[in-house]
């Protein structure tokens, strides 16, 4: 089981946003520079961000993208549900109807558990909590990966 790099640059991108909350929109180039993924494949990235109303864009002279609420109040399951659908690891879980072996399945209760905890830990977690950790290990000069 893997998270896709739309994820995994989703939530990195929107820690950067999230570093320049209160300082003004930031540049997808500039964000592209900071977190070493392509801008082109970031522009994808942030058009279901903007959809669902996570970021704002701000065109002219201050040009970018800020965060459309405070970091402490983004969930990384809303940014990651945005980027990969729910956090149900297969079909069966949230649509019985797909398997007829539903109710004799053991593996579904399994998968069902697996899936909660993941959504559990990612509702634990705000884009703020992120952005703080990656502070802290600037100033510990490291860098962070998501």
């Amino acid at each position: 089981m893997r998270i896709s790099t739309r994820a995994r640059y989703g939530l990195r991108l929107m820690v950067e946003i999230a570093l320049s909350y209160k300082k003004g929109p930031i540049l997808l180039k500039e964000i592209s520079k900071n977190i070493d993924v392509s801008e082109k494949y970031l522009s994808q990235i942030i058009i279901p961000l903007k959809g669902k109303s996570l970021v704002n864009t701000y065109s002219g002279a201050h040009s970018g993208y800020v965060l459309s609420r405070p970091p402490s109040e983004i969930k990384l399951k809303e940014i990651v549900e945005i980027l990969e659908g729910d956090s149900s690891l297969i079909d069966c879980v949230n649509n019985p109807s797909v398997c007829n072996r539903v109710s004799a399945c053991v593996t579904r209760d399994i998968w069902t558990e697996i899936g909660d905890k993941i959504s559990e830990i990612l509702s634990s977690y705000t884009l703020g909590d992120l952005a703080k950790m990656c502070m802290e290990r600037k100033d510990d000069g490291m860098m962070y990966s998501i």
